[in-house]
């Protein structure tokens, strides 16, 4: 049956976007001259969306258009068109704390489901960029403002909850985007499901050896109730490689169309196992084994500064921005607590911090498996063409993902996960070149 869409809507294509935008004085004038010279074309190449980049004389605009299904399965897979305004409304919120660090918001539409925002130019989607070995030398420090930021004063920390539960109230109808995370990050990779794939049959006992770990079950359905039940800042919801787009010095987050207000460490998490999930891949990319050890080490680098920095200064915008209903300034400073009161509060930002890195350990190896063995992959590693190459990489992923997800309280750093990783690299075996 085809599926219902509300009055007003249609998918737009290169010939009926112009017409359009046309209509909006303000995009009409950024593009300059007529409609009918203007340069569109259909750039999506993600799992769910239109994507349309149009050129103008004056200048050029990106429209972002919600389909009513879900682009890489089909119409067989009904998604509602609210996601767009998810991201719309994020990425607005966002953009109060982290301008620069996402896309100019210059238009949304409400019965298309179109978003108009600024064309991001020169830059690549860094998943790619990584797989060519490039280095980004300002990344680390951006997403380390943008995750503190955008996490911090979205949570209870900064904000009153006469602020934040509307908030929450906003996001909570993001169901649909939210049981897609919920089936194919925990759940589907740890049983049989139609819409899992791996490298088989190289991989065939890994995944059932994953499927049959009850420790490990246990352990990711704690993480799922969190994401479920701990609604603690406005996620992202997607956060990883290939939802940021960079230059040597630019560096902005897009595609929020997944947010919701949930675990914390949840998005932390989730961009540590992707910047793994290149460290291993890799080895399937190299001409000659060890060619990119200084690649590899500088991935491992970045993933420890990611953490130390983001924990650095989310603890300073507590610090600073005490604000919201939770550890109430007065409660550990105002009377008779003194000193003993700021050593309190320096033990809970410690406590705090410590269980968000545990979360985020263990997201990052969740992040990891459903990359290889449930639907959604990675071109990390989907584009290495040899199979045993690809497995080979792929086993030692997952072969941190699982330590992580199980061994999360009992990893005392961000350097005890790196150290693990480039042990992984060096001794499960080498990865032929032929």
């Amino acid at each position: 049956m085809p599926i219902e869409t509300p009055e007003g809507y249609r998918a737009l294509d290169e010939a009926s976007l112009p017409a359009f935008l046309a209509t909006l004085p303000e995009i009409r004038d950024r593009l300059g001259g007529a409609a009918t010279d203007w340069r569109v074309s259909e750039v999506g190449d993600g799992n769910l969306n239109l994507v349309f980049i149009v050129e103008g004389k004056a200048g050029d605009v990106c429209c972002k258009q919600a389909l009513p299904y879900v682009r890489l399965v089909g119409d067989s897979w009904p998604l509602p068109l609210e996601r767009a305004f998810f991201e719309y409304r994020a990425t607005t919120i966002q953009a109060r704390h982290v301008a620069g660090l996402v896309p100019e918001i210059l238009h949304y539409d409400p019965a298309l489901y179109l978003i108009v925002m600024e064309r991001l130019s020169p830059h690549i989607i860094m998943r790619r960029g990584m797989i060519d070995a490039v280095v980004y030398p300002a990344f680390v420090d951006h997403l380390v403002e943008y995750s503190a930021k955008s996490l911090y004063f979205t949570s209870d920390l900064a904000l009153p909850a006469a602020e934040k539960k509307p908030l929450m109230a906003t996001f909570a109808g993001n169901t649909a985007l939210c049981k897609i995370t919920e089936d194919l990050i925990f759940t589907d990779p740890y049983r049989i499901a139609p819409l899992n794939r791996w490298t088989s049959p190289e991989l065939d006992e890994v995944a059932a050896a994953i499927r049959s770990d009850g420790e490990l079950k246990r352990a990711v359905s704690v993480l799922k109730y969190k994401f479920l039940c701990h609604g603690e800042a406005l996620l992202h919801g997607d956060l990883h490689t290939g939802s940021i787009m960079v230059t040597q010095t630019d560096t902005r987050v897009i595609d929020p169309e997944f947010a919701f207000f949930g675990p914390m460490g949840f998005d932390v998490g989730k961009l540590i196992g992707n910047l793994l999930l290149s460290y291993f891949s890799q080895a399937g990319h190299e001409n000659a084994p060890g060619e990119r050890d200084d690649y590899r080490q500088w991935t491992l680098e970045t993933i420890e500064r990611f953490w130390n920095g983001f924990e650095r200064r989310f603890v300073e915008l507590w610090t600073q921005n005490r604000t919201g209903d939770a550890f109430p300034p007065d409660l550990f400073e105002a009377g008779e607590s003194g000193e003993a009161g700021l050593r309190a509060l320096g033990q809970a930002q410690h406590a705090f911090m410590r269980g968000l890195f545990e979360d985020a350990v263990g997201y990052a190896g969740t992040s990891m498996i459903r990359r290889i063995l449930g639907l959604a992959h990675n071109i990390d590693l989907e584009l290495i063409e040899d199979q045993g190459r690809r497995a080979d990489c792929e086993r030692r992923t997952l072969s941190l993902a699982v330590d992580l997800i199980k061994q999360a309280k009992q990893i005392p750093s961000i350097e005890a996960v790196t150290a693990k990783a480039e042990t992984l690299q060096a001794t499960t075996g080498t990865v032929s070149t032929g």
